[in-house]
């Protein structure tokens, strides 16, 4: 009996996993289904729209006047000339010219204090961590003390020295003792120096504990720690603490190896830096690379930026490289450009009689940019253009405009 029920539960266990398996197929089998018949559709209604294109222009030929009567409603707009641009857009990066890392004076030291966190502007000379001077207070102790010793033991030999020379003007005493009183203060006084100097020592050493800012910026890494040793530079060969100059700012970009010819030292451009919210900033290209990259097919071009302290290394920009423009010329909405086998035309709309009819009118494209296409032969300003409805209307078919 238990085998009897250890058999059924097996059954049932494996009719339930191929029920399931077969589900997932028939679901996925009714994606592709309808995926085919969608496009299939798509395929029917493009079939369809060429059709009653064909038909609507047959019978234009063949019965002008009732064609006439129709009205195709569209959209107009009057062209205007204007100065057309085409810019190349790359993403880069910010950086900048100037990167300090910061090191001690010294060999390095133990951390007892940092003075300065990321993001905060230091000035050349500031402090911005302490070092252990633990051992350098106490040498300058030793050398002030002994500096001490010395002017008093000098000031006592010049004492001396002023008594028996003092005496020797009298004719009292002897020669002898003014000369090894003499000698007393020049060695005296040269031993004092000496111990100056040591004490000036002392003092460098102490202030090499003091890391100093060597240049005006932001903080742009702290990498250290209270108790850690700081040589400049932390284990992983990472900048203990760094900090970037605002007034040196640049974008850089990889440019494709194809706009070689293209991109050159002096083209204006406008960087785009999302963060800021602010409009594109103006510059020109400043440094070109010499060299493409063999990896990714690219050479480096730079071009300077203001100083805005919302600017930062890194920092994602769009720079937007000048390499054509065009004054004075017509501009139209890309999209009302259409190709026959005749080459590129628009519609455009023209009054015959007390009607309006759309034209067929050949035109020679030049370069597209931003959804709008330069027209370097074919149309004028103050030419009426139809921006809606010229996919379905033939040339000499009545129109009717939606202004």
């Amino acid at each position: 009996m238990n085998n009897l029920l250890k058999i059924t539960l097996s059954a049932l266990v494996v009719l339930s996993l191929a029920a399931c398996g077969s589900g997932a197929k028939d679901k996925k089998g009714d994606i592709n289904d309808l995926k085919v018949k969608l496009e299939k559709l798509k395929k029917e209604k493009s079939k369809l729209d060429t059709d009653i294109k064909d038909i609507e222009n047959k019978i234009a030929e063949a019965d002008p006047e009732a064609a006439k009567k129709v009205k195709k409603l569209v959209s107009v707009d009057t062209l205007r000339v204007q100065d057309f641009v085409h810019f190349i857009e790359l993403q880069g990066k910010i950086n900048s010219d100037g990167v300090g890392y910061v090191a001690p004076k010294g060999g390095g030291g133990v951390v007892r204090a940092i003075y300065v966190k990321i993001g905060q502007r230091v000035s050349r000379g500031q402090v911005v961590a302490k070092l252990d001077d633990a051992i350098a207070q106490q040498q300058l102790a030793a050398a002030q003390q002994q500096g001490g010793v010395l002017k008093a033991r000098l000031d006592q030999a010049k004492t001396v020295y002023e008594k028996y020379q003092n005496l020797w003007k009298q004719n009292i005493g002897a020669e002898i003792n003014v000369i090894n009183a003499k000698a007393d203060v020049d060695a005296l006084t040269a031993q004092l120096k000496a111990a100056e100097a040591g004490v000036a020592q002392a003092k460098e050493a102490v202030d090499m504990s003091n890391v100093r800012a060597g240049m005006n910026g932001v903080v742009d890494q702290v990498n250290v720690r209270l108790g850690e040793y700081f040589s400049g530079v932390s284990p992983d060969n990472k900048p203990q603490i760094a900090i970037v100059s605002t007034t040196g700012m640049k974008v850089e970009v990889p440019v494709p190896d194809n706009y070689a010819a293209s991109v050159k030292k002096g083209d204006k451009v406008e960087v785009v830096v999302a963060e800021t919210g602010k409009p594109p900033y103006k510059s020109v290209i400043s440094a070109v690379g010499a060299a493409i990259d063999p990896n990714t097919r690219s050479f480096i071009a730079e071009a300077k930026l203001p100083s805005d302290p919302q600017l930062k290394p890194n920092q994602t920009a769009l720079m937007k490289i000048l390499d054509y423009e065009s004054k004075a010329t017509v501009v139209v909405p890309v999209n009302v450009v259409q190709t026959d086998d005749k080459g590129k035309y628009v519609y455009v709309a023209e009054k015959k009689d007390d009607k309006m009819v759309a034209r067929k009118k050949a035109v020679n494209a030049g370069q597209a940019y931003n959804g709008m296409m330069e027209i370097k032969g074919g149309l004028s300003g103050g030419d009426i253009i139809i921006t809606e409805g010229y996919q379905s209307v033939y040339d000499g078919q009545t129109i009717s405009t939606a202004l």
